[in-house]
C-alpha cells in the first residue's frame, strides 16, 4: 500500500485561536510566488527577498509579534522552515520587501531572527525540489502575549514553535505557492 497525502499546516494540531488580518503587496493568499522571494542559490536564481508583510485586527493586549514562513510540502517529515522572526514590537504593523534579507536594516529594533532550516538567520526563499508539486508557503503573523518570547537567536524552529504554542492571541496567515 502506498501513503502520499498533502500535508496540512502545522497550525491545525494546535489549539484554536483567533484570527487577523495580514496582507502584502508582495504575495497574495493562494498565487504563485514571484522570483523575488525565491532562494539564490543551489541551482536557483531567486532575489532571496522578505515579502512586504501588513497586519491588523489584532488583539489589544498583544505586546510583540512573531513572524514564520513554513512549507509543509517538503519531503522531510517535519516541513520546512523558511524564517523565523520574533519580539517585533507591538507597535510595528508592516515590514517592508526585504527587511528580513541582506543587511536586515528595515528590521525593527529588537526583533531577533531564529535560524531557519536552512541553517540561517534570515529569510529563505523558496526552494523546492525540481518536478515536485508546486510547496505552498504559509506567512504567518502571530501576535504574543509578552514583549519578550523567551528564546535566543540560536533557537531551533521547533523551540521557538513551542513557545509561540503558549504565548499566541491571534494569528494570520498568508499562503502562496512556489514550484521549480
Amino acid at each position: 500500500m502506498t501513503l502520499r497525502s498533502r500535508p496540512s499546516s502545522p497550525y491545525d494540531y494546535l489549539p484554536e485561536i483567533p484570527a487577523f488580518t495580514v496582507e502584502s503587496d508582495d504575495i497574495a493568499e493562494g498565487q504563485h510566488l514571484a522570483n523575488a522571494h525565491v532562494y539564490n542559490q543551489g541551482g536557483f536564481s531567486g532575489e532571496n527577498l522578505s515579502p512586504q508583510l501588513r497586519w491588523s485586527g489584532f488583539p489589544a493586549e498583544t505586546r510583540s509579534f512573531a513572524i514564520t514562513c513554513y512549507d509543509p510540502d517538503a519531503p522531510t517529515g517535519s516541513g520546512f522552515w523558511h524564517w523565523v522572526l520574533f519580539d517585533i514590537p507591538a507597535d510595528v504593523t508592516e515590514l517592508p520587501r526585504g527587511a528580513a534579507s541582506g543587511d536586515m536594516a528595515s528590521l525593527p529594533a529588537g526583533a531577533v531572527h531564529a535560524r531557519n532550516d536552512a541553517g540561517s538567520k534570515d529569510f529563505a526563499g523558496a526552494f523546492p525540489p525540481k518536478g515536485d508539486p508546486a510547496h505552498r508557503y504559509l506567512f504567518a503573523v502571530h501576535a504574543v502575549d509578552s514583549e519578550k518570547l523567551g528564546p535566543d537567536s540560536d533557537a531551533s524552529p521547533a523551540v521557538v514553535g513551542f513557545n509561540l504554542t503558549f504565548h499566541t492571541l491571534a494569528r494570520a496567515v498568508l499562503t502562496a505557492e512556489y514550484s521549480h
